[in-house]
């Protein structure tokens, strides 16, 4: 991970948990727009940078979303803790491509043919260095070689949803899906068109 930069000055950093992930504190000098410079105070949460994927079928206009149990959302006022999510997750020393390809295998039980990047995105960066690496891929019937659910002995129970986007989109606006990532994709999904992803 980069920390260099002629307007940025490490002072101190402080590691304060590495229990899961990594926490640390950081003291460092920020050079202002003005030239003069600043001794600021920061905690970063380091997971690790991951990938998400929209599964699409653009001839049934459909998508397959998933739906699993998320603590900090629980905690945070989502009543059962469940989320409806697209595909995802951390890269865990893979590529982007590599890990979309697992993460599929195992949450939805679908093969990826030919995944296609869309884009990269910072997701919560004031304090969270994650970085998501997003896809879409185009899947058909045959391509389930599974149930999927995730691997329960990492704690997942993950319920596989096959629905048409227009509904997706629908329960954005509803509330009935508020994860920011895969509101992203569905949104992208609707400005550009299942079958403008399908063509690449």
């Amino acid at each position: 991970m980069s920390t260099s930069s002629p307007r940025v000055r490490i002072v101190e950093e402080r590691l304060l948990s590495d229990n899961w992930y990594t926490l640390k504190t950081t003291s460092f000098d920020l050079q202002r727009r003005d030239g003069s410079w600043q001794r600021q105070h920061r905690e970063t949460y380091d997971r690790g940078n991951g990938a998400v994927l929209l599964l699409f079928n653009a001839r049934t206009q459909r998508v397959v979303l998933t739906r699993q149990f998320r603590f900090p959302a629980f905690v945070n006022g989502c009543e059962d803790g469940m989320l409806i999510e697209a595909c995802a997750g951390l890269l865990d020393g893979d590529d982007p491509e590599t890990c979309i390809r697992r993460e599929a295998a195992e949450e939805t039980g679908y093969h990826i043919r030919t995944p296609r990047k869309l884009f990269e995105a910072y997701m919560s960066p004031g304090s969270v260095t994650e970085k998501l690496h997003f896809f879409a891929a185009e899947y058909e019937a045959q391509d389930r070689l599974s149930e999927g659910g995730g691997h329960a002995h990492e704690g997942e129970d993950i319920e596989v949803l096959e629905l048409p986007l227009q509904d997706a989109l629908a329960m954005v606006q509803q509330g009935a899906i508020q994860d920011g990532k895969t509101i992203m994709l569905l949104q992208h999904a609707a400005l550009v068109g299942l079958q403008a992803l399908s063509l690449g």
